[in-house]
């Protein structure tokens, strides 16, 4: 799922955080058994900060969705500490086709929980 500008909002920091997040899951798409277990933390890292700092955007343009993203969110969390332990114990495989399911999860969420958010974000700094 290499990023391409069709996954651009019109909100930098949004942008930016989600071209990391495709990074990541790109090299760990990519890892060898060596890397993949600090990939996968370092994915799961960056999406827990991922998500808090949404959840900050979301409160500051009162985001009348707030409940569902942040409800997808926690999900995301939930498999991602789930998988998390099973690589700590040495078990990829499980953890390995998870992460082949992102990009499609990612393109969804980016078109339409994401792509809501950017659009109050932006309505809220077009009122300034």
């Amino acid at each position: 799922m290499p990023w391409n500008e069709q996954m651009t909002l019109g909100v930098a920091d949004m942008d930016a955080t989600h071209r990391q997040f495709v990074d990541l899951a790109d090299a760990l798409a990519a890892a060898g058994d060596d890397e993949f277990p600090a990939l996968f933390a370092e994915l799961r890292e960056h999406t827990r900060r991922h998500f808090e700092h949404e959840g900050v955007l979301m409160k500051s343009c009162r985001f009348p969705a707030i409940g569902e993203h942040n409800s997808e969110h926690l999900r995301v969390l939930g498999e991602l500490a789930h998988f998390g332990r099973g690589v700590a114990s040495g078990r990829l495989s499980l953890a390995r086709q998870y992460v082949q399911g992102l990009p499609g999860w990612f393109s969804t969420h980016l078109a339409t929980m994401d792509a809501a958010l950017a659009g109050c974000l932006k309505q809220q700094a077009a009122k300034r």
